[in-house]
């Protein structure tokens, strides 16, 4: 269970010295820091399942849900995650893995979102057409549907099949809060796969 410091000193308040207490709770291995004032009850939790807590607001968008929807044949290590109106990407490497944040437009941000629970933890991540949506932001601008799909198929590795089964009403909705040309490029290139 993730808690903050506070919430462990408060948990530990009938010690004499509660700080102290925690400091050897960590070396003794019975909590664990994840970033400063956070720290984690367990140390076998996948790492996805904090990155909500140390930098946000935030989801899971980008690489590893490109992964976790298996629309990319890679295993993703990093948790890549999407904010909005930060200005500068950030980067946590910690004990439980690495974490990445970088802005999407804040127009897009609160869109096409799941929330998932596992156990008593619950995260947000994008959906596969959104994961997509904000990795293509992220990239180059393309000139035309050939470089598009170059892009698609040949640098980020998306099965073309996987590709099929997204929703190009939801892709062409999203296209509208990018201000990316290559964002309303895929929209164009779902409708004609699909027609």
């Amino acid at each position: 269970m993730i808690k903050t410091t506070d919430m462990l000193l408060e948990d530990l308040n009938s010690y004499a010295n509660p700080k102290s207490k925690l400091s050897r709770m960590v070396k003794n291995g019975e909590c664990f820091p994840i970033t400063k004032g956070l720290y984690e009850t367990s140390r076998n939790v996948p790492a996805y399942l904090l990155a909500g807590s140390i930098y946000g607001p935030s989801y899971i968008s980008f690489d590893f849900a490109l992964g976790f929807y298996d629309l990319i044949p890679e295993a993703v290590y990093t948790v890549t995650c999407a904010t909005f109106e930060k200005k500068k990407k950030k980067r946590y490497d910690t004990m439980f893995g690495t974490f990445t944040y970088r802005d999407v437009p804040s127009a897009a941000f609160p869109l096409e979102l799941v929330l998932m629970q596992e156990g008593e933890y619950y995260y947000r991540i994008a959906g596969p057409e959104k994961a997509l949506c904000d990795k293509l932001y992220t990239m180059p601008p393309v000139a035309n549907a050939t470089e598009l799909g170059d892009m698609l198929f040949d640098d980020l590795r998306v099965e073309e099949t996987a590709l099929l089964e997204l929703d190009a009403e939801k892709v062409e909705m999203l296209s509208e809060h990018y201000h990316s040309t290559t964002v309303k490029k895929l929209a164009a290139l779902l409708r004609r796969m699909k027609k």
